[in-house]
């Protein structure tokens, strides 16, 4: 089959790889600018434990300070509020106590096994060298956050997460670099795996993919007796079937098609610094919202979310906000080596969407936090549907 790939960042590439193995005739389109997007900029993370949704009624209890607060790690794009009205209503009913927990159940039957997905599509890559396997660790700053954060992970151990809580001496013993005394305690996910290079692995992929790789924006889809058509700043092109994978940009391309997903952009925020790795792995100041990993030859710090603001350019604040943050717990670290910002597609309840919605028109975004740990399981549903299988419900573009 001659399939269209729409979006070349994990999701569309990893979606790309699997389709071109098993034999089909695969192009991406996506434009040339900013390679990768928001698939290289992330925390490195493979979250088989990122099982609770950003919606839970513990987020819609405290949500006046968190967006009030300008120390908060949520934050809106304050010209782009009227518009997010819509999206910040189904996010709130998503974050009602059974929406909530009905997500995180769904969330669970996804990500918990995508550690052996990953070990898979890594060897197949080449790329063992990059992946590390020696956990992530969130860390408390004092005993009573150590307490809320014990009873929260409860939760997520019912679900079959792996999660060992650590008091001080502990987290010290296995990061000693993180200055003592300033954390309570921490939550370790043994055996969580992640990457020290994300953009390798993204540019292995496109490498390594017998697929055609057309430079272009799409503009729009169209249904043709035969298939679809996509048409691009760079003229028309046609195909049997197409994936969209286009990330926080899909939804633009379904609306004229009557299929209408409230989608909107998350905007992550990274820092980094050469030189320098004193941590050992993945490591979340819980209060602050981001992630220091250690990448290769560099600390990266990040996170955050900024809502909405597509097109719009990077709040320069949110650099500031993520720096003290830094510094909170690295107070002598160098001027930041670079900086970068990119745009995690959101769904009010968590989850992805995933699945067929018009013929021949396969979804595959939406995935938020979690398209890095998501990439090869979506590659695999994206697969089974164009074989006819039908969506999983929850993550079904009909459930809009």
């Amino acid at each position: 089959m001659q399939i269209a790939v729409v979006g070349a960042g994990i999701i569309g590439l990893t979606t790309a790889h699997r389709l071109a193995l098993e034999g089909h005739d695969v192009m991406v389109i996506a434009p040339a600018e900013e390679p990768h997007r928001a698939s290289t900029g992330n925390a490195g993370t493979i979250a088989t434990y990122a099982l609770d949704p950003v919606g839970t009624p513990g987020v819609l209890r405290d949500a006046p300070n968190l967006l009030l607060n300008p120390d908060s790690p949520l934050a809106i794009h304050r010209p782009s509020a009227l518009s997010l009205v819509p999206w910040l209503l189904r996010f709130a009913r998503q974050s009602l106590p059974v929406a909530a927990q009905r997500n995180r159940q769904a969330l669970a039957g996804i990500a918990l096994d995508a550690d052996t997905r990953w070990r898979a599509l890594i060897t197949a890559l080449g790329l063992d060298a990059l992946l590390h396997d020696r956990g992530a660790l969130y860390a408390y700053d004092s005993p009573q956050a150590l307490a809320r954060g014990a009873e929260a992970m409860k939760a997520r151990q019912a679900l079959g997460a792996a999660v060992e809580m650590l008091y001080a001496p502990a987290l010290h013993a296995l990061e000693p670099a993180l200055p003592e005394g300033r954390f309570a305690g921490a939550a370790l996910f043994p055996g969580t795996l992640w990457l020290d290079d994300p953009a390798a692995v993204l540019t292995r992929l496109a490498a390594s993919t017998r697929a055609h790789r057309i430079d272009a924006r799409s503009l729009s889809l169209a249904p043709k007796p035969q298939g679809w058509q996509i048409d691009t700043d760079r003229g028309p092109f046609s195909a049997e079937a197409v994936v969209l994978a286009a990330g926080a940009w899909s939804a633009p391309l379904l609306r004229p098609l009557g299929v209408k997903i409230p989608l909107t952009a998350e905007r992550g925020y990274h820092l980094e610094f050469d030189g320098i790795e004193p941590l050992t792995r993945p490591t979340c100041p819980v209060a602050k919202g981001f992630y220091f990993t250690p990448m290769k030859g560099r600390l990266r710090a990040a996170g955050t979310v900024e809502l909405g603001g597509i097109g719009a350019p990077p709040s320069p604040h949110r650099w500031e906000k993520l720096e003290q943050g830094v510094r909170s717990v690295f107070p002598d670290l160098p001027p930041p080596s670079r900086r970068w910002m990119g745009l995690r597609p959101s769904i009010p309840d968590s989850l992805p969407v995933v699945g067929t919605a018009l013929p021949g028109l396969i979804c595959a975004f939406g995935h938020g936090h979690i398209g890095l740990t998501l990439a090869p399981l979506t590659a695999e549903l994206v697969s089974r549907a164009l074989e006819g299988e039908a969506p999983q419900p929850a993550l079904s573009p009909a459930r809009f």
